[in-house]
């Protein structure tokens, strides 16, 4: 099968399309056939090897990332974690699922999505996918969309909060905006000029440009602040954030958190009851991953930028 091998760490040009063997799921694990990934800000971060968490925390975490991910290159050469695809072989001990399935899932920091099949433990962050969505509408719900929804469950947010959500257009951003609106919540969303007229168009209440307005100056305050691009200065969001308020930072919180099967179905509820929706800036084939992974590097895609994968040259 082919496959996107990241060689060693650095520029999108270290990701090269090869042929690998194609796995075999063990007896609990399905073999699914990808249709869907896509190229999420965790790919890129393990790529360029950056952590991602301030200059100063990234010098003290650096040596530890490279003996968990690798030394000279991440060890598991094979990126990409989120999936949508159709299940081809199931393992003798799975009961969940059958062959013909059409699925959503994470492989989280075990990656291996960036190729044409990829093997999953049934219990995995692996469900089926909402019947009103394409492969590549359901693929970045698996693991952006659970971002954002274990996120803000950790605020318990109630009728009627203020809820701020600063990198509002991006994948974890949109996602959150809809949740947020769900939860029956007063959403603020702070992003660039050019994506105002999108966030209004996902359900938030009020919109703030940065480019024009800092919201830490405008008097208000919020029941929850959520960091969704992990870039508000600590000193900062203290003045915005009521006495009893939650901050959440997208990075930072994602290290404490745990992946539930369960969550992943309560947003297959909620894309098939149309109250989630996923946004797409680009499409690009497996093909041209390292023009992809340019593209998400310049930090400025609205949503998700979904690799679709081709299967022309083989069943």
């Amino acid at each position: 099968m082919k496959a996107v091998i990241c060689t060693k760490y650095g520029p999108p040009e270290v990701l090269q399309i090869m042929e690998v063997e194609k796995p075999l799921p063990k007896s609990n694990e399905v073999l699914i056939k990808i249709f869907a990934t896509t190229v999420h800000i965790g790919d890129t971060k393990i790529r360029r090897f950056e952590p991602g968490l301030g200059p100063v925390k990234d010098f003290f975490f650096k040596p530890l990332m490279r003996v968990i991910v690798g030394f000279t290159g991440p060890r598991r050469k094979i990126l990409g974690m989120e999936l949508s695809g159709v299940i081809k072989a199931i393992g003798k001990d799975v009961t969940h699922f059958n062959v013909g399935d059409s699925v959503f899932a994470s492989t989280e920091f075990r990656f291996g999505t960036y190729a044409q099949y990829c093997c999953i433990p049934e219990n995995g962050i692996l469900a089926i996918k909402p019947a009103n969505m394409t492969h590549e509408e359901a693929a970045p719900v698996s693991n952006g969309g659970i971002t954002a929804l274990v996120h803000l469950g950790k605020a318990n947010i109630r009728n009627g909060q203020k809820v701020l959500i600063y990198g509002a257009s991006g994948s974890v951003g949109t996602y959150a905006i809809q949740i947020a609106k769900y939860l029956g919540a007063e959403v603020t969303a702070v992003c660039s000029t050019a994506n105002l007229e999108l966030v209004k168009s996902l359900g938030a209440d009020i919109v703030i440009d940065y480019t024009k307005e800092d919201f830490t100056q405008n008097g208000e305050t919020y029941d929850v602040i959520y960091d969704a691009v992990g870039k508000i200065e600590n000193s900062k969001r203290k003045k915005s954030l009521s006495i009893s308020g939650h901050y959440l930072n997208v990075f930072a919180t994602s290290g404490n958190i745990k992946l539930k099967v369960e969550d992943l179905y309560t947003l297959k509820e909620l894309c098939e009851a149309g109250k989630l929706r996923t946004v797409i800036d680009r499409y690009y084939p497996m093909e041209e991953i390292v023009k992809a992974h340019k593209y998400v590097d310049k930090g400025h895609k609205k949503g998700n930028v979904v690799i679709t994968i081709d299967h022309n040259d083989l069943t």
